[in-house]
This record gives C-alpha cells, structure tokens and sequence, in this order.
C-alpha cells in the first residue's frame, strides 16, 4: 500500500513528467520543433561581462543639458581597447547623440540613470544603413551594435529619445507638405542592432523615440526581455514610433515586454519594390516568438509589412491587449512580391480593438520603379484561436481585385483556422470564406452567435 507522502512523490514525478513532455513536443506552426533557447532566459549578469566602466568616473557629469557623446563614446571606446566590458550609466541624466558599441563592450542603465538622446539632428551622423526596406544614407541611432556576438543591453534604467521637438516638426511638415513621407522629417531611431547575434535587451525603458524605437536588423538569436517600451499617441502624436522592427532576422523571443506606441507595436520588415525577394541586402524573417507581453494602444499588435518579402513560422501568444487598432494586420503591398505563411496567434485577451484581423492592399508611397510586380503574394497557414477581446470590426479582408492600384497585382489567402474565438463586434464583418481558400471554423462566436 501507497502511503501518502509516496503519493505525492508519484503525482509530482508524473506532473513534471507531463511538462517535459509538453515542452519536448513544442512546434512552430510549420511543425519545426522549437529549439530549447527560446526557453532559456535569464537576467542579464553584468558581473560575468567584464570590467565595469562608470561613465561618471572618466569625466562624463550629470547635467541633462549638456551634450556628452564624444565624452561617453570614448569610455565604450577604453573599454574596447581594454579588452571590453560594460558601460554603465550611474543614476543622473546624461545628453548624447549617436553611440557606438565595439566588440565585447555592453550598455547597462542602473535604477534612475538616464541615457538622453539630443533632439539636435547635426549629433546624428549620416551612415550606410537600413530603414523602411532599403540600405542607405541615413541617421545613425542614440545606440547603435554592428556586427557584435553577445551584446547586452540591460539594467532598470532609461534610454529616453527626447523625441518630442521631432515630432512637432513632423506634423507641421506633413501639414505644410501632405506627401511628406516619415524619412522627410529628419530623425533617429532610438536603438539599432545589426548584423549581430545571441543579443539579449532586458530590464530598461525604451521611450520618446524620435522615429522607430528598437530596430533588429540581419542579426539572431535576439532576446527582448522585461522592456517597457512607450512613446505618446497624445496629446502630440509620436509619429511612426514602432516599438519593435524586425528587419530580415531569424530566431528573435520578445517576452514579457510592454509595448505602448503610436504606430506598430511589432512589426516585420525585410525588403520593398517588384524585385525586393532578389535584394541580397533584404530577407525574410524567421522563428519570431512574441509572448506574456501586455500592450497599450498601437496601431497594430503584429503586423506584417509595410516593407517585408516572407515571414515564416511567427508567434503571438499570452498576450493581454488594450485600444490597438488591429490585432493582425497583413499590409498588402501592390509593389513588392510577399509571402507570409504559418503564423499562430493564440490565447489573446483584449478589449477596445479596432479589429481583429485586418488584410487589405497597403498603396502608401506605392514606388513600381519602371517594373512589373514578379508574381502574385501570399498568405497562408493562419491559425488565430483561444483568444477572447471585443473589437470595433471583426472581420475586416478584403481581396486583391477590390484595389487595383498596380496592373497584375493580386494576393491569395488559403488554409485560414479560427478556433475557440469569442468576441464582440460592434461592426460585425461577417466571414467571407469565399476570400481565403481552405478557411475552416470550430468554435467561433461572434456577439453570442455561433458562427462554427
């Protein structure tokens, strides 16, 4: 006879049992397995990074109003030299434009320290890089990693863009100039890491950008962890503040992060134009796991595009979500070849969305350079289920031929599952299975009506 204490040995053996096996068996939507380190994270250590570089021990004081770069850039610069180790950022206020890390240097912002970017763009040096799906001239970040293994960027302090003269002189161009496009406007991003890999971001607030806050681009295994990303919808607009982009990467965790910003929340670049898929400088985006995050209002919680070629095997789950705009937004791109397939979005909580998925042609600053879109786009492999929100549209897919704005253009929706959905609607845009080919339903109620 079982004698309670062995019992209870036996039902925890078991239940641990059971959880390795759930874990062994985790797939990508595709059925790829998920590769442990998704799993593995942990706090940044500091102490394992090498030596700590104060910045206020080599000349750098704590004045908001003084401008710092060259100052701070000559401690990353020590620390290179010596062999690396982490910069750090002491409590206080610290005014800088453009960073630039080197091999085996970090950025760590203790409690109450605040790395300031200028609102002066003449401190953001012009460089080759990316934006908006094309390499090029542009501004340079506040912080900015090329071609490192093992940056960290950690702490409980702030990395603040100080974006708001930016964003007035935006709007009053826009105002001046309606076919003023977000580059016009001169202004940084807040945070760019390129061509790097094993990247962990944890712990800091990311705020104020001036332009895109955290931008990922050629790099992997990148890990967002714990952030609080934020930037104004009001009461002046913070424009085309995405919180994050991830810009032709593979293997990318944003978990238990806060996103609240005026524009996308996340969203998937890689590549724009009729021969985007060719671009040797574009990609696709692979193994992207976006979990346990809350958001605050954005334009779109996941969103593919406006500038991407093929996103595949994409996550969005254990999520709770107030006042975005679009849980799911596939922008269809009239001028660039697009493949978005198997995507998974599920245990979703919400309220006050604008719609729960949204896919119709995207003709913003449409370019078909002289050509001919190559080929018809794609989105396929879509399961949405277990999610629970009310919503001002429910339903909002629209087909190719209701735009034409490109001769040729066309996309094709196929093999959509909804599943264990609950929602309310204030506008009910009912399914339209005859616009995605393969759509099946099980368990979806909309505004008390069972709809599969």
């Amino acid at each position: 006879m079982l004698t309670p204490t062995i019992r209870l040995a036996l039902l925890l053996v078991l239940s641990l049992t059971l959880q390795l096996t759930a874990l062994a068996k985790e797939v990508f939507p595709d059925g790829t397995p998920i590769p442990d380190w998704f799993r593995q994270n942990k706090p940044t250590d500091i102490t394992k990074l090498g030596k700590p570089y104060r910045i206020t021990d080599y000349n750098v004081t704590n004045d908001s109003t003084r401008l710092q770069t060259q100052l701070i850039q000559a401690v990353i610069d020590k620390a290179a030299t010596e062999g690396g180790g982490v910069v750090i950022i002491p409590k206080g206020t610290f005014l800088s434009g453009s960073l630039f890390f080197k091999k085996n240097t970090h950025l760590h912002l203790e409690a109450g320290g605040k790395l300031k970017g200028s609102d002066d763009i003449s401190n953001f040096p012009l460089v080759t890089t990316r934006m908006e799906g094309q390499t090029l001239k542009y501004f340079a970040a506040l912080v900015n990693a090329d071609g490192l293994d093992g940056f960290t960027l950690s702490g409980k302090g702030t990395i603040d863009g100080n974006g708001l003269r930016y964003w007035k002189s935006f709007w009053l161009r826009r105002a001046f100039n309606p076919q003023t496009t977000n580059m016009d406007e001169m202004r940084p991003r807040l945070v760019y890491i390129s061509n790097c890999k094993n990247v962990q971001l944890s712990g800091v607030k990311l705020i104020n950008s001036p332009f895109w806050t955290t931008h990922l681009y050629k790099s992997e295994n990148v890990k967002l962890l714990d952030l609080y990303i934020y930037s104004p919808e009001k009461p002046v607009k913070a424009p085309s503040t995405d919180a994050v982009d991830i810009d032709a990467c593979k293997n990318v965790l944003i978990k238990n992060c806060y996103m609240s910003v005026n524009d996308d929340a996340v969203a998937l670049k890689g590549g724009k134009g009729p021969r985007a898929d060719k671009d040797p400088n574009n990609g696709g985006n692979y193994n992207i796991i976006i979990e346990d995050c809350t958001y605050g209002f954005c334009h779109g919680a996941l969103t593919f595009g406006s500038e991407s070629v093929h996103d595949r095997n994409i996550i969005l789950r254990r999520i709770k979500i107030n006042h975005a705009e679009r849980l799911l937004w596939f922008k269809m791109r009239p001028d660039t070849p697009q493949l978005y397939e198997y995507v998974l979005v599920e245990d979703i909580e919400g309220h006050d969305i604008g719609n729960f998925l949204y896919i119709r042609p995207w003709t913003q600053f449409f370019d078909l350079k002289g050509e001919p879109v190559s080929g018809t786009s794609n989105v396929r492999h879509i399961t949405m289920r277990n999610i629970k929100l009310d919503c001002t549209n429910f339903f909002n897919v629209g087909a190719a031929k209701e735009t034409k704005p490109a001769q040729g253009f066309g996309y094709q929706l196929s093999d959509f599952r909804f599943e264990n959905i609950q929602v309310t609607a204030k506008n009910f845009l009912e399914i339209a299975p005859a616009v995605i080919q393969n759509f099946k339903g099980k368990n979806v109620i909309v505004n008390r009506k069972k709809l599969y």
